[in-house]
């Protein structure tokens, strides 16, 4: 429209204009420190020429000013996707790399009082028996430090046995997490749903889908899809866990008891889809899938390599044992026997008399012959040298585990700081933004007041002609 009054329209759509452009920075700024909130930008668009012509008249005006075209989301598709496969992937090395260190420092080695310790103790009860085999204090004491070799090979036991019931509870309790989020998402991707076609705002929706998003990736490592409708259909282990405004499930079908326990089958996870049956799911990422790898293929071959330490000292002390003779000079009886049932096992101490140790290398009677003591503790070097390549195979896979979570973490760091600089807000900007935004409405202001000026002069101070 040309004239004073249609510019005085075109100053008022760059005042509106230009209020909502400091509102929108001055929201970015009020969520500087909100997490998941990703910055928002007016986009403005020229209002030109009318877009239907007119049949016996011609436009000419020169523009209507300028709108709101729409406030976007200053968010990468396809960043946020390569965010939560790598936040995925972070979790579930973090959470074995954990559990494992956790494991290696139980083991209290090299210096702590661990099964190390223990057999060097047992070595030297032995030799010492070896130099004096009549004194019945030092057969006792043999007894004694095998008893603190058995116990400190059960202690690693159960600290493997404790961190698999942690991970157990771990699982079910991310579980619960993993369902609630499902349920929450598609709550969520109904409503930007119904925000959008009702002509809402959906952005503050979206930073929560995101969000939720997200931490079903950290938890499962499942991928999300947006669904051209505003949501985001999430998939675990190529099976729909939300899909729209539905949610299915992940659970547990066995190896888990709903106590925490272990129910003696072999773990294996499921997920239900919205309207499906229950699919099978292996491979997962995430702290599930962490979890999972340590209770079926980390911890069980950790339990087994100290009960193969348990058996091979085991094997080795009885066969030496056996050859020598007791106190009374009846040949020497089993001394260590293997048992993974036994609650104090795997390693289970059969003697217990001092009288029935054979320490000495005749038969026949009462001897002060130590040969055999000395035997004994000789046959030690070998389950010595297997605990010690069971320690430095544990240890290198500890440091592996350590090594990829920390370069992981690089990688990860890399794709967070890639979505800060689009998504966060960054107040220098913003502030530059409403001082420019500041200054524009001022221009705009100005040119009302000259507009109001002009249509003072020529309503109230043009002469009349009479």
């Amino acid at each position: 429209m040309p004239g004073t009054f249609g510019s005085l329209t075109t100053s008022a759509s760059a005042l509106r204009y230009h209020q909502s452009v400091m509102e929108v920075a001055s929201g970015n700024i009020a969520n500087v420190a909100t997490d998941g909130y990703a910055r928002r930008r007016v986009v403005g668009v020229s209002v030109g020429a009318p877009v239907q012509p007119a049949m016996w008249s011609r436009y000419e005006g020169h523009g209507e000013g300028v709108g709101v075209g729409s406030v976007d989301r200053l968010v990468d598709p396809l960043l946020d996707a390569r965010a939560r496969r790598e936040h995925g992937t972070q979790s579930y090395l973090d959470t074995r790399a954990a559990a494992v260190a956790r494991v290696e420092s139980g083991l209290g080695e090299p210096a702590g009082n661990g099964i190390s310790t223990a057999l060097t103790e047992v070595r030297k009860a032995w030799h010492d028996l070896a130099n004096n085999p009549g004194s019945d204090a030092v057969r006792t004491q043999v007894i004694a430090t095998s008893q603190g070799l058995v116990d400190a090979i059960a202690a690693q036991r159960r600290n493997v046995e404790t961190e698999e019931g942690d991970q157990r509870m771990s699982l079910l309790a991310d579980l619960d997490a993993t369902n609630t989020l499902a349920a929450d998402l598609a709550a969520t991707n109904e409503a930007i749903t119904a925000a959008r076609l009702s002509g809402n705002d959906p952005s503050g929706l979206l930073d929560a889908r995101d969000q939720m998003a997200l931490r079903l990736a950290e938890l499962t490592g499942g991928t999300a899809v947006e669904n051209g409708r505003g949501g985001l259909d999430v998939t675990v282990g190529g099976v729909a866990l939300v899909s729209g405004n539905r949610a299915g499930t992940l659970a547990v079908s066995s190896g888990i008891a709903a106590d925490g326990t272990a129910d003696g089958l072999p773990l294996a996870l499921t997920v239900t889809a919205p309207d499906g049956a229950p699919v099978p799911v292996a491979g997962l990422r995430g702290e599930i899938g962490g979890a999972a790898e340590l209770l079926t293929t980390t911890l069980p071959a950790i339990r087994a390599g100290i009960q193969a330490v348990a058996q091979d000292l085991a094997d080795a002390v009885n066969a030496a044992h056996g050859a020598g003779h007791d106190a009374a000079g009846a040949p020497g009886r089993p001394f260590f026997a293997v048992d993974p049932t036994a609650p104090g096992g795997p390693l289970v101490l059969l003697l217990t008399d001092p009288a029935a140790l054979a320490a000495s290398g005749v038969a026949g009677g009462p001897s002060r012959d130590g040969s055999n003591a000395t035997a004994v503790a000789g046959a030690l070097a070998r389950p010595e040298q297997v605990y010690q390549r069971f320690v430095t195979s544990l240890g290198t896979d500890v440091a592996s585990a350590k090594r990829l979570a920390a370069t992981q973490a690089n990688l990860t760091g890399q794709v967070d700081g890639a979505r800060e600089q689009l998504s966060g807000v960054n107040l220098d900007e913003e502030m530059v933004t409403m001082m420019q935004s500041q200054r524009a409405y001022e221009a705009a202001a100005r040119v009302m007041t000259t507009l109001d000026s002009v249509l003072d002069t020529l309503i109230n101070r043009t002469g009349l002609v009479r």
